[in-house]
């Protein structure tokens, strides 16, 4: 699959993407990438979080690829139930948080927590630090396989965000085109 086979929803943590973050120049880059603007980037809403994804996904005229981040990824695993296998090409995971270990930020709707460990209804990465203040690479990895997805290690790189230097992102670039060339779509 190419990227302008595709409509890239972009998934934002807690608190948005700023204009430096890896999603932000990947949206300004990628001509079929869009975000999904949530109406309270503070996280309080679950529900409202989820049913904007949804909607995103219901209103897609190609099929969706999901790059998610952080809660972004939290959002999207409880509105999997409720999408369409045949909407959704795959998803492209990038730092989950910890909801179970108290790791989320205070403004988070608590129901975010538990995460379903039942597997995606579509293919999916996880890209996870091992020095992730909002997640041990332990908690992504036990996350990543219960979901079916395929778990990459990004070493110590921090929340792989603009803080922590992942602005630009080059390998994370790299390995979302190779990841979006082995999904096959019928």
């Amino acid at each position: 699959m190419k990227a302008a086979e595709a409509n890239l929803l972009i998934l934002p943590d807690c608190g948005n993407a700023d204009d430096d973050h890896w999603q932000s120049r990947w949206e300004r880059k990628l001509s079929t990438a869009r975000r999904v603007v949530q109406d309270d980037w503070n996280c309080r809403n679950k529900t409202a979080w989820v049913e904007r994804i949804v909607e995103a996904v219901e209103a897609a005229g190609k099929p969706v690829v999901f790059l998610a981040h952080g809660l972004g990824i939290a959002a999207m695993v409880h509105a999997a139930p409720r999408l369409s296998p045949e909407k959704v090409a795959a998803g492209f995971l990038v730092a989950p948080v910890d909801v179970e270990d108290g790791l989320m930020p205070e403004t988070a709707d608590p129901a975010l927590a538990p995460l379903s460990r039942d597997p995606l209804p579509f293919p999916s990465m996880l890209v996870a630090s091992r020095t992730d203040p909002a997640c041990s690479f332990e908690a992504a990895d036990e996350l990543g396989h219960a979901w079916g997805s395929f778990v990459i290690d990004a070493g110590d790189a921090g929340h792989l965000d603009s803080k922590s230097g992942h602005g630009p992102w080059p390998e994370g670039s790299l390995t979302f085109a190779r990841f979006l060339s082995s999904i096959r779509r019928a």
